[in-house]
């Protein structure tokens, strides 16, 4: 046993060594025109289905055909999906074409997966894969609406989704519900949604680090905001909404946020004293 465990340690050294040498001497090509090995695909693959199948086993799936869900899911479709999945007769755009991995065909997808497993995808996203978490950007009802729109995509030909959306309104997002209490553990996940990471250090947020605006260590405990606000709940929550009505000059963009993740960041923001 004891020549076994050092057999062990010995692989483990070398595995580890060869590694570092293969990440530290740039010899893993990165690049999206270089694709995965067919094993490493395969193994990513099995992990996504498995980890997807694990955490989507109790949600409980809501009556999917009734005709206001199918519509209202066809016209958010259209309006944020079919730019990276495409559709029965309607290619992605060019910049999707590019990603690696490629965004799945849906209308096979529908076929293999169970709405439970769609609607966790739809809603949580998938790292790596340029998947983003829906459920920052659409009410639960519009989550579910997509879904149920997915479903019925390997019944349509492409004259049937030429003319369905040929009268179409815009999919405008609902306007996402406002609790009574902010949630300062999700508004540490929502920062990360809204790729904040990009431009400030946050602690307990992983990422570039890029040093473009302040880091927000200790943001809990300043007096101002930009400088001129004091730190404040409200006035936080309208610096993280409309940056430019307090500094037209000030280089935060205006991200759309919403009245409630703007709550939760301003919650999150606040413990970091």
């Amino acid at each position: 046993m004891k020549r076994g465990l050092l057999a062990l340690s010995a692989t483990a050294a070398t595995l580890a060594v060869a590694a570092t040498a293969v990440i530290y001497g740039g010899l893993y090509d990165i690049s999206a025109t270089d694709q995965h090995l067919a094993p490493t695909y395969r193994i990513l693959d099995v992990a996504m289905r498995r980890s997807i199948a694990r955490r989507a086993a109790e949600i409980v799936v809501p009556p999917l055909d009734a005709p206001p869900m199918l519509e209202r899911g066809l016209s958010l479709y259209d309006a944020h999906c079919v730019q990276c999945h495409g559709a029965p007769g309607v290619a992605p755009e060019p910049f999707a074409l590019g990603l690696t991995p490629a965004p799945a065909n849906l209308a096979h997808t529908a076929r293999e997966w169970p709405p439970a497993d769609l609607y966790w995808v739809v809603r949580n996203g998938i790292k790596m894969t340029g998947m983003p978490a829906w459920q920052f950007r659409l009410a639960e009802a519009d989550l579910w609406a997509v879904v149920a729109f997915v479903e019925k995509l390997p019944e349509l030909s492409p004259r049937d989704y030429d003319e369905l959306t040929a009268a179409l309104p815009p999919g405008r997002a609902q306007e996402m519900p406002v609790r009574n209490r902010p949630d300062p553990e999700r508004g540490k996940t929502a920062m990360q949604q809204y790729a904040c990471v990009t431009c400030h250090r946050i602690p307990g947020l992983v990422g570039p680090n890029a040093p473009v605006g302040p880091p927000l260590d200790g943001i809990g405990s300043r007096t101002y905001i930009a400088g001129v606000l004091r730190n404040e709940p409200d006035n936080m929550i309208h610096w993280l909404r409309a940056p430019q009505d307090i500094n037209p000059a000030s280089a935060m963009p205006d991200l759309g946020v919403g009245e409630q993740d703007a709550r939760d960041f301003a919650a999150y923001l606040a413990t970091l004293d």
